[in-house]
């Protein structure tokens, strides 16, 4: 039997537009989709998926052997069941699912570029009721590692019962990935701070990293959370690879190239989910930042969150045979 996950977050019905190459939009700093007012646009491709965070990373962990548990909120409507029905699939045990009556359940309508651009317009839906009365914390005691994946506002009050759950001597470890208004409060509030003093992998974008601790450089981020207790950081910044760091050295993986780019969506809970297996399955930090990005690597080649997450197998055997070269420097 596998190591046992659980993911605690959301879980989003995914539906993606592949739009035609000339709405692309492009700028001297940015790109858009150009949409014209009372235009009649045929799109090349619609896709309907299973995403959100939580979601996928509790498949991710299932793929790659783990005995994974999603945790979180779903309605009774449509797209709940098409969510349940796919985390069981899966294999993701569903045991700590709340289903809801009479809401509807988080959605996304995915506007998707030929290149992986993307515009998402969401409604969170159920996701926001995931909150103490609906937490079920005993859980936490029963797995060798939680991933904490984006939650919404109303449900930051949950992380006192994870920290509550993850002081316990010897209580599982933890993978945390944090949402907008995490980041937006900064370090210092306790209950980001308990719970960064607790973090084992903490996982930040370049753009997050920066507003979370303030400071304007990725190593001057990477100290500053460090010195807040994570045991390790990494922080992605798109085509530049990720940095990471174990509180000694700076650890700088490339992205996997020769990748053909279709759509980037759960490209980082790939990453996270990839990271953190080669975490729990033992291996160094430099071998756990390339399985991230292996997974990576592989889900941005397809359409959707969950379709190309790796196997154990398949990640091993890439891990053999890749060619990315970690380089490294003294903190």
């Amino acid at each position: 039997m596998g190591k046992k996950t659980l993911s605690i977050g959301g879980a989003t019905y995914d539906l993606f537009v592949r739009l035609p190459k000339d709405t692309v939009h492009e700028c001297k700093e940015t790109a858009s989709f150009a949409l014209p007012l009372g235009a009649k646009i045929r799109v090349d491709q619609l896709i309907e998926t299973c995403g959100g965070g939580a979601s996928n990373t509790s498949v991710g962990f299932s793929r790659l052997g783990c005995t994974a548990c999603f945790e979180g909120i779903v309605s009774s409507d449509q797209w709940g069941e098409k969510l349940m029905q796919t985390l069981q699939a899966e294999g993701v045990d569903t045991s700590c699912v709340t289903v809801v009556e009479d809401e509807v359940s988080s959605f996304s309508i995915i506007l998707s570029g030929s290149s992986g651009e993307r515009v998402i317009l969401y409604e969170a839906g159920t996701n926001s009721h995931l909150q103490d009365s609906t937490f079920d914390k005993k859980k936490l005691s029963d797995v060798d590692w939680v991933y904490l994946n984006h939650i919404q506002e109303d449900s930051c009050e949950i992380q006192d019962d994870i920290v509550e759950m993850l002081a316990v001597n010897g209580g599982p470890k933890l993978t945390w990935n944090p949402g907008g208004c995490q980041i937006d409060a900064g370090l210092e509030p306790k209950n980001n701070s308990e719970l960064l003093a607790h973090t084992d992998l903490l996982l930040l974008n370049k753009e997050e990293a920066l507003t979370f601790t303030k400071t304007t450089d990725i190593e001057s981020a990477i100290k500053k959370l460090l010195a807040a207790g994570v045991a390790n950081v990494a922080i992605t910044n798109g085509r530049r690879g990720v940095a990471a760091s174990d509180g000694n050295t700076i650890y700088r993986c490339p992205v996997v190239s020769g990748i053909e780019i279709v759509d980037t969506t759960g490209a980082g809970d790939a990453f996270g989910t990839g990271m953190t297996w080669g975490l729990l399955e033992g291996l160094s930090l430099q071998d756990a930042l390339k399985t991230g990005s292996i997974n990576a690597a592989s889900v941005v080649g397809a359409i959707g969150a969950q379709s190309a997450l790796l196997t154990d197998i398949e990640i091993r055997s890439r891990l053999e045979t890749t060619d990315l070269h970690v380089t490294s420097v003294p903190l």
